[in-house]
């Protein structure tokens, strides 16, 4: 099932994650394969992970590993990259500017997030979801960047593939699930019914568009 993007006053995709055992190499395996320039995040206080992020304008992939193992483990976002770390997509979030109304509709608890980027910059957001999304992983979690706060997408990077933005997802779940879950959102989805999970990105830049299932050594 195609779910075709209309204007969505809500929600918008925010980023894609990859679970990967470490950043530094999936990092250098991104730019060596799609030629796509990543830069260091941050550290997630109170979740025991870490990111890198792959600014891609309006949104971004992020490169996500545990670094504390016992912290990690302590959280429900912790778990769930501990529980997978093989390089394929993980799972997605939209940002909305409604978060309370998002989280009052589904029953969500919010909760309030930071961390630090690479240049000291304090980036802040609240969240909700993310238990949902480690379980059903078709389903995105949702967030609400601090005012503020500027977008990860839109950090400077300088990919060797140029211009790149995110054109579509490949989702496999249930369509009916994952619309409900959205609401009357129409974003740049497709769902296939297969076992919940994030298959694969597309993404379009001056070369065309080109698929990424994951990170392959």
């Amino acid at each position: 099932m195609r779910l075709e993007p209309r204007p969505a006053h809500g929600l918008e995709l925010d980023h894609v994650l990859i679970a990967v055992s470490n950043l530094a190499a999936a990092g250098h395996q991104i730019e060596a394969r799609y030629g796509l320039a990543s830069i260091e995040g941050g550290r997630h206080p109170g979740w025991g992970t870490a990111n890198r992020i792959i600014p891609l304008g309006e949104t971004y992939i992020e490169l996500v590993a545990v670094v504390d193992e016992g912290e990690a483990a302590k959280s429900a976002f912790g778990r769930w990259v501990a529980g997978s770390t093989s390089g394929k997509p993980l799972g997605w979030a939209v940002r909305t500017q409604e978060l309370d109304e998002v989280a009052g509709r589904l029953g969500l608890t919010v909760s309030t997030n930071s961390r630090t980027d690479h240049s000291g910059r304090r980036l802040q957001w609240r969240v909700a979801g993310v238990q949902q999304a480690a379980v059903e992983p078709s389903l995105p979690f949702f967030l609400e960047w601090g005012e503020g706060t500027p977008l990860p997408g839109r950090a400077e990077a300088r990919h060797r593939a140029g211009a790149v933005e995110i054109s579509g997802l490949e989702l496999h779940g249930d369509a009916d699930r994952v619309a409900a879950w959205l609401g009357r959102q129409r974003l740049p989805i497709t769902v296939r019914p297969v076992a919940p999970a994030v298959a694969s990105i597309t993404l379009i830049g001056g070369a065309g568009e080109f698929v990424m299932d994951g990170i392959h050594s």
